[in-house]
């Protein structure tokens, strides 16, 4: 069993079709929703988490590639750089997979990497530079 991250770019004419559900059964993969975005007159993005034998996730990015969706892997993570972050609060508010939360306790942001889908928002949004990218 295997598992990969991949963000999917649908083009619009896909958006309304129940591709994933569809791979999912015919491949006989699990799948995690990290993130997901529709515009439908641009397209849709999906960031993913499928899980499956090896064979069959290739078989299904193999599928997902013919139907003219783009697939890039999420080999990218977000690292913080604790000397740098003052802890305040800024990157919570536009977390949009809860990896950022304040703990209130403490009085400090905690980073909680396992749900960081790397969407990259805490980097460009963080005053102090104290989030990155590791490549």
């Amino acid at each position: 069993m295997i598992s990969r991250r991949v963000v999917l770019h649908f083009p619009s004419e896909l958006i309304d079709q129940p591709i994933i559900s569809n791979t999912v059964k015919r491949y006989n993969l699990e799948f995690n929703i990290l993130k997901a975005s529709i515009a439908p007159p641009e397209g849709g993005l999906l960031v993913v988490e499928l899980q499956g034998g090896k064979k069959d996730v290739q078989e299904a990015l193999d599928y997902l590639k013919d139907l003219h969706i783009k697939i890039d892997n999420l080999s990218r993570d977000i690292t913080r750089k604790d000397d740098f972050c003052v802890h305040c609060g800024v990157c919570v508010a536009i977390c949009p997979s809860d990896a950022l939360v304040l703990n209130i306790t403490k009085g400090e942001v905690d980073f909680l990497p396992e749900k960081c889908v790397a969407c990259e928002l805490c980097v460009k949004a963080c005053p102090y530079a104290a989030m990155e990218v590791r490549l």
